[in-house]
């Protein structure tokens, strides 16, 4: 399936910066030691904007999943239907990512299984994150 060039803002730019470096980042507050992601101005448990970014395992587990029957978008209609899942990072069960699951078909995606983070080139030198299967 085509994938969208992400097209970063001041706050989002470290983490796609890091996907460009095929490493998967989170915000982490140096105040209270949250990790967060998708990127905020503030922590979002103790609202501080003193932050990095710290490198995260790469993994986690599949939460859930959906079949995307009927898209509205021209350029996924080749793909359909197709996975959607929700991705638990194992480094911060809080944190969720959506993943694609390329290669499975809908009914074979395997709630709670493991997956790890992968890295995609869309356009020269820019790269999207998804997720794959560890396969056992």
């Amino acid at each position: 399936m085509p994938k969208l060039v992400p097209v970063p803002d001041d706050l989002s730019k470290p983490f796609w910066d890091a996907v460009n470096e095929r490493r998967l980042v989170v915000q982490h507050c140096k105040a209270c030691g949250t990790l967060q992601y998708p990127p905020r101005a503030k922590c979002q448990d103790c609202g501080s904007e003193d932050y990095d970014w710290q490198q995260t395992s790469g993994k986690g587990h599949i939460l859930s999943a959906a079949t995307l029957m009927d898209s509205h978008l021209a350029y996924m209609a080749q793909d359909q239907p197709h996975n959607i899942a929700l991705v638990t990072l194992d480094d911060e069960p809080r944190i969720n990512f959506f993943a694609n699951l390329t290669g499975l078909k809908p009914e074979e995606v395997p709630i709670g299984a493991a997956v790890e983070v992968t890295f995609e080139e869309v356009a020269p030198g820019r790269l999207v994150h998804d997720w794959k299967l560890i396969e056992g």
